[in-house]
């Protein structure tokens, strides 16, 4: 994408969209001093509940610059670039300055950790998972509280790094304190000499979670309180579980993988969380025996299998078929909080798990280098066999891409802006949703000055009985399920009276002052749809057909 501008993600165009729009979000935030918890100019008349969506502001913010300077689809791209690179760097400083010690060890753990299968299939625009730069510095800051007298300056400095992962990704967070729980808990049990530390621990700790507890009130109270917050995702959502088969199996995106063996594993190419090939498991579990008496190891083996039970969701599926069993999710999944989490994310958690296993384990192989000097040309030999075996088929393929088709003259000229006085919203065809999120990518490149009905976010189903679980757009209106029939089967439903009723009824709603279709496979039939309700006849202008709908809506 870099070398190709015209180019975009091929297998999730939407949530690169998405990103995009949110890269402009904070962007106006900075320039404009715009609320930064939540947003009208998508889903008008309603707003965007931010918090409780992907608004990663401890990045968009920072980088308004790039944004305004180079526009949103470049700031996209030096999110997702620079955050792998950003996080595979963290690793490689935690690694050999505090957990491991050499270059070497430090630099397999680290580059595994970033570039790892699971990594590399949501690089499929998801910056804000593939960043996860900081979760090394959590635990670099976390292993600090230990130290004698400086209790308040390290709790200060945890809370800190942990407010900056609250705003880029809570679900990485949450796994990180769990991770880091389960290790501590298991360094306590094993090795007794440092329970000593733990009166500079605690008070660490608790400086931390009363400075993140502040800092982070009023954020979490729009999240979960605030207009457009929702009660847990969907149950459909909520099924998105790993495949055990998935566990030893190539990504699509590995050099040993490919699209039909990795098909049915996962519920989309974004989502290969597990995908670790059977030499990598072997060698994870050979790994985990060889250091059974490093205590750091059994928690991290111990961490690790908890993740992947979490993972398989509420019912166990291997090689793309139920079996019948429950997981022990099923019990888990309508806790709060938890209800919000997609299982299969679970096993995401364990790239980095067994990123620290390679770098320990390449750690005792250099000690015993050391140690037999004799041998050390046999040893060397044999372990770059082992992990060439293991690690060789994971290396990461080119992402797929595909030209986009570019923003509309209309949009980018200006045009749209007489249509919109008195705060009206533009209507865009079809209407933008988890399937067709264009509008959004349209919108970033006015900087969100462009607003637009409904859109491609995480919203609560306010119809009655729905318990205001998340949709992935606003609920549906009459006008928004014709226009998504059109979208689906290329055929216009039989248009009434009381369609067209509907039509104006909701035009009014969106506080319409135009309705434009750009280029769509279905412009035809969506163009005769729109003429059909309104009985406007389209204009052609600026890459886009357009209706003025003013008079309709008053």
């Amino acid at each position: 994408m870099w070398w190709n501008p015209a180019d975009g993600i091929r297998d999730n165009k939407t949530d690169m969209a998405q990103f995009e729009w949110m890269m402009a979000h904070g962007a106006r935030v900075v320039t404009e001093f715009a609320y930064p918890f939540s947003s009208d100019r998508m889903n008008v008349p309603e707003s965007v509940n931010l918090m409780a969506n992907t608004s990663v502001l401890s990045v968009s913010l920072p980088m308004t610059p790039i944004t305004v300077l180079l526009g949103t689809r470049t700031a996209f791209l030096v999110f997702l670039t620079f955050g792998m690179i950003a996080t595979a760097t963290a690793w490689y400083f935690v690694l050999s300055r505090v957990l491991v010690g050499s270059r070497g060890p430090a630099w397999l753990g680290a580059t595994f950790c970033a570039y790892a299968p699971a990594m590399v299939s949501h690089a499929n625009a998801h910056p804000n998972i593939v960043s996860q730069f900081v979760v090394p510095l959590i635990i670099w800051r976390t292993v600090r509280l230990a130290e004698p007298g400086r209790w308040l300056r390290n709790g200060v400095l945890l809370a800190l790094v942990v407010v900056w992962q609250a705003f880029l990704n809570l679900e990485i967070l949450l796994m990180a304190a769990i991770g880091l729980g389960v290790v501590i808990v298991a360094l306590l049990i094993g090795r007794p000499e440092l329970r000593g530390r733990t009166r500079p621990f605690l008070a660490g700790i608790g400086v931390a979670t009363a400075i993140s507890a502040v800092l982070l009130a009023y954020p979490l109270y729009v999240q979960f309180f605030g207009p457009g917050a929702y009660s847990g995702l969907s149950w459909l959502i909520r099924g998105y579980s790993t495949d055990l088969a998935s566990f030893f199996t190539y990504s699509r995106e590995s050099l040993g993988g490919d699209a039909r063996s990795a098909t049915g594993l996962a519920k989309n190419p974004t989502e290969e969380n597990a995908f670790f090939g059977w030499p990598l498991v072997i060698l994870v579990v050979a790994l985990v025996w060889w250091l059974r008496r490093n205590v750091v190891v059994l928690g991290l083996a111990v961490l690790g299998l908890l993740f992947a039970v979490l993972s398989l969701g509420r019912e166990i599926r291997f090689n793309r078929q139920g079996t019948g069993i429950p997981g022990p999710w099923a019990v888990l999944e309508d806790l709060p909080v938890l209800h919000s989490v997609v299982p299969t994310r679970w096993a995401l958690a364990i790239t980095p798990i067994i990123g620290l296993l390679l770098a320990y384990g390449a750690e005792r192989v250099r000690e015993l280098a050391a140690r037999y000097p004799d041998r050390r040309s046999q040893i060397r030999f044999g372990t770059v066999t082992v992990l060439a075996m293991a690690l060789v088929p994971v290396l990461p393929t080119p992402l797929p891409t595909k030209r986009l088709e570019p923003t509309p003259e209309f949009v980018t000229s200006g045009a749209w802006r007489p249509y919109l006085a008195g705060g009206r919203s533009v209507v865009t065809l079809p209407l933008p949703d988890t399937e067709y999120a264009e509008p959004l990518r349209w919108s970033a490149q006015t900087r969100t000055e462009m607003p637009i009905a409904r859109g491609y976010f995480l919203g609560p189903d306010t119809r009655p009985g729905e318990g205001r679980v998340a949709l992935f757009t606003a609920p549906p209106r009459p006008t928004s399920s014709f226009f998504a029939t059109i979208r689906r089967t290329g055929e216009v439903p039989p248009v009434t009276a009381q369609t067209r009723h509907d039509a104006v009824q909701d035009l009014r709603y969106w506080r319409a002052g135009v309705v434009i279709l750009g280029p769509h496979e279905r412009a035809d039939a969506l163009r005769q749809g729109m003429t059909e309700l309104t009985g406007i006849e389209p204009t052609y202008t600026g890459g886009v057909w357009l209706w003025d709908v003013r008079p309709l809506t008053g």
